[in-house]
């Protein structure tokens, strides 16, 4: 007899999002996880169904289509910095064919990974859900996200469209998040606080990232198009997490502060002169600035909709972190993906 599991691909499902996906819907009875990747050798212990193939290829992308109740897409190209042409070509227009081909092959619902960041700037108060999203000009990622989210809103029928706007990634695993970045940075006593640390940090762990995603495959009474904060249960301040940072590594606390102005300006002027300067990868850009405003953001609507409330304090995910890099000895990280 056929399966009555709900069949939710997810996409990306060797990188730190999609592992940790395919981690909590494999708990579940009610769902047959679909792995979907380029090396099923990196899956490891998943002993699920495996559709081995490459997001850029549209025949692949009609062959997920074919095989899902839900997909999860965690599968994006991403970059901190510049790189407009690949984040087109490897992320924005593969994301809205396989959104078109969703609706056309009758998938249940869609679900992005998105980022508490496509808001618009926050000026104190708690971010919304819904909050409007803002292009930055200089950041290609987010503003492809924004592309994306704004088409799931307009051709949210026959396919549910859910946006999830994740916070900062916490966790051992995760190569190009903001944790990875800073602390060989703090490492050269360079790194300032930006207008003194108060801003807030929506930062959310690994395990509860997975689960926001398998709530979100199989909550029932959503509507055709819906955006959910997903975020950790406190909004350390930036001097909170890089004294933990300093005090677990034994790194330098920052020694000034300047405005974000400063910041902003500071990373432009590093991403012009990168061609001219050694390393892979500027030392400051405007998107870590950008992730670096005071993100609080309001999880309420996603804990009465999807029943998601984090269980993972952000400390430990750091600790957990830090463990890692320093095995590795605290590398200075890409941060864009090999095209």
């Amino acid at each position: 007899m056929p399966s009555s599991r709900m069949r939710v691909v997810v996409t990306g499902a060797t990188g730190f999002l999609g592992h940790h996906v395919l981690q909590r819907l494999a708990l579940r009875d009610d769902v047959l996880p679909i792995a979907a990747c380029r090396r099923p050798a990196a899956l490891g212990h998943f002993r699920g169904e495996i559709i081995q193939g490459d997001l850029l290829d549209p025949d692949y992308r009609e062959q997920l289509t074919r095989r899902a109740d839900v997909i999860c897409h965690t599968g994006t190209w991403a970059a901190f910095w510049g790189h407009a042409a690949l984040e087109r070509s490897h992320f924005y227009d593969p994301a809205l064919d396989l959104l078109q081909r969703s609706r056309a092959n009758g998938v249940g619902r869609f679900i992005l990974a998105s980022s508490v960041a496509i808001a618009k700037r926050p000026k104190g108060e708690l971010v919304d859900d819904f909050a409007p999203t803002e292009h930055t000009g200089y950041w290609p990622h987010l503003d492809r996200l924004i592309d994306v989210d704004r088409q799931m809103q307009a051709q949210a029928s026959g396919t549910q469209c859910v946006n999830l706007r994740l916070g900062h990634f916490v966790g051992a695993g995760n190569q190009r998040g903001m944790v990875p970045a800073l602390v060989p940075r703090l490492r050269t006593r360079l790194v300032p606080w930006l207008a003194k640390g108060r801003s807030r940090l929506a930062l959310v762990a690994d395990s509860d990232l997975g689960e926001a995603f398998a709530l979100a495959s199989t909550a029932q009474g959503l509507d055709a198009y819906e955006s959910f904060n997903i975020c950790g249960a406190a909004f350390p301040t930036a001097r909170e997490v890089f004294d933990f940072i300093c005090e677990e590594t034994g790194s330098p606390r920052p020694w000034f502060s300047v405005p974000y102005w400063a910041g902003y300006a500071f990373g432009w002027l590093m991403e012009t002169l990168h061609p001219v300067l050694p390393g892979r990868a500027p030392f400051l850009t405007r998107s870590l600035v950008h992730v670096a405003e005071d993100w609080h953001c309001d999880t309420r609507y996603a804990a009465r909709k999807l029943g998601y409330v984090a269980q993972k304090p952000w400390q430990t995910a750091i600790r957990e972190a830090l463990a890692e890099l320093e095995r590795q000895g605290f590398p200075w990280p890409e941060l864009a993906q090999q095209p």
